[in-house]
């Protein structure tokens, strides 16, 4: 997990405006910042189809936006049983409501729409005044749904200009 952490932390922008929360790294290694991943390649689709493409690689345009992407829970819960998973999620969120008021950003979109009131109440917690969004997270076939919320947000999202 440290590996996982140093790597978001690299990725992590000087001045941060728009934080992503997902739920939590995987234990597939399929971690959005190591890239070639599907939530990496729909975050793609969806950035080119808002007219955010460009040259270069896809993580690097997304932090060149402020843009950053920190999890709910920093250890993989993707193997949990529901009722673990739920208890898990709700004890982070005080963890995740400092790093909120750290990082404070201007708007917030959670990644996944079963945690969206924790989150939620991580932001109230933090004393967060951001603006938040909810978008279903692009996997299990959720795909189109996830590139249609973001067609609707991206163009509200604050960002860097690059």
């Amino acid at each position: 997990m440290e590996s996982i952490e140093a790597v978001r932390t690299s990725y992590r922008p000087k001045r941060m405006i728009t934080l992503f929360v997902g739920e939590s790294a995987p234990n597939t290694g399929e971690f959005f910042y190591f890239g070639s991943n599907p939530l990496t390649r729909e975050m793609d689709r969806a950035m080119r189809a808002a007219g955010l493409g460009g040259e270069g690689d896809v993580l690097q345009r997304f932090k060149s936006y402020g843009w950053y992407l920190d999890d709910l829970v920093l250890r993989p819960v993707n193997q949990m049983q529901s009722a673990e998973l739920k208890k898990t999620c709700r004890e982070a969120q005080h963890s995740l409501a400092d790093r909120i008021a750290e990082y404070q950003p201007q708007a917030i979109v959670c990644l996944l729409l079963r945690i969206s009131d924790i989150v939620e109440h991580a932001a109230d917690e933090a004393g967060s005044g951001a603006r938040q969004f909810a978008v279903p997270f692009p996997g299990n076939g959720q795909q189109l749904r996830f590139r249609k919320a973001m067609a609707r947000i991206i163009p509200q999202l604050p960002r860097e200009s690059v």
